[in-house]
């Protein structure tokens, strides 16, 4: 049994049995992929596929019990090489924080500047995507920290901890007639076409809820990822925005103007995920600090060891 083997019963599950894109994304043949499966398989003295000729079609029982096994050791596997690096080079290395285009332009700015200045020689990669994909990249071990405000709260193999909250709130051209509006209401806000965030970005499950429950069907004409095209079209007079309200700058985006809803919108909470098992250096913890200095490193690390004690019980 080598780690190659273990690679390879790794990526063939994630890439769905297709053993052609399995040797494209390990660098190899895919003859040698089939033959270090099935010597893996003579080794154990057992199936770990269920075939249909050549073909792959899925996991037998034991494949199935294995591949936890296989993500264990591998994500041990690199936790080690993180534990030397921590030893040997203290305050340099790569940290990768995946997040959303929201968080990465609204609310990491100064936490990154701070960072920098505390580790220069540490290359900080901010990987822009969705909650889902931010999600995966923290199982697959190809981040070591996640923010967003989606996805990330109640997966098991992830402990997150509570950011910030923020509101979403509205925002109109210059002498909208909703300015004049006290208090704002649902009502008229879905007199308006509306342009705001995708599905699945920014808290747009909850603004869709809150129309919903109020028995209103907004015309939502155009949805974005990121709060700056939802300003541009609205600039442009495409309709009105509702966008997170951090989004919104007075001097930047004066053409506009921000209507407040907290008492029309639920407050959202921004989290930081972490994998269970996934290795952290120092500096990843201080990263996690300076986002909030009520999650210290000795309550990031209490917090995971007190997940792993539930595990054990």
């Amino acid at each position: 049994m080598n780690f190659q083997q273990l690679r390879i019963i790794r990526e063939t599950v994630r890439r769905s049995f297709n053993l052609t894109e399995v040797a494209n994304a390990l660098f190899t043949s895919q003859s040698g992929v089939s033959k270090h499966i099935k010597d893996l398989e003579d080794e154990l003295g057992v199936e770990l596929f269920v075939r249909k000729g050549k073909r792959l079609l899925g996991l037998t029982d034991p494949g199935k019990e294995l591949v936890g096994i296989v993500e264990r050791m591998l994500l041990d596997a690199k936790n080690i090489k993180r534990l030397a690096e921590q030893f040997s080079n203290r305050d340099e290395g790569q940290l990768t924080v995946a997040t959303t285009h929201t968080q990465a332009r609204y609310a990491l700015p100064e936490v990154v500047t701070q960072f920098k200045k505390s580790f220069p020689k540490v290359h900080l990669k901010l990987h822009q995507a969705g909650p889902p994909e931010i999600v995966d990249l923290l199982l697959d071990g190809q981040a070591d920290i996640g923010i967003a405000t989606e996805s990330i709260e109640g997966v098991p193999e992830l402990v997150s901890f509570p950011y910030y909250t923020w509101h979403h709130a509205v925002i109109v051209p210059a002498g909208h007639p909703l300015e004049q509006l006290r208090p704002l209401t649902l009502e008229a806000i879905a007199e308006y076409p509306i342009v705001t965030y995708h599905e699945g970005f920014t808290g747009r499950g909850r603004i869709d809820k809150i129309f919903s429950d109020a028995g209103l069907s907004p015309d939502i004409v155009m949805s974005a990822l990121d709060a700056d095209v939802i300003k541009t079209y609205v600039e442009l007079g495409l309709g009105i925005g509702i966008i997170a309200s951090m989004a919104y700058n007075s001097q930047r985006d004066g053409n506009m103007r921000l209507l407040e809803c907290q008492h029309l919108f639920a407050q959202n909470t921004t989290r930081i995920a972490i994998r269970r098992g996934h290795y952290l250096r120092g500096f990843a913890y201080r990263f996690i600090e300076l986002c909030s200095q009520e999650l210290s490193e000795i309550r990031v690390r209490e917090a995971l060891q007190s997940d792993k004690r539930e595990e054990l019980e």
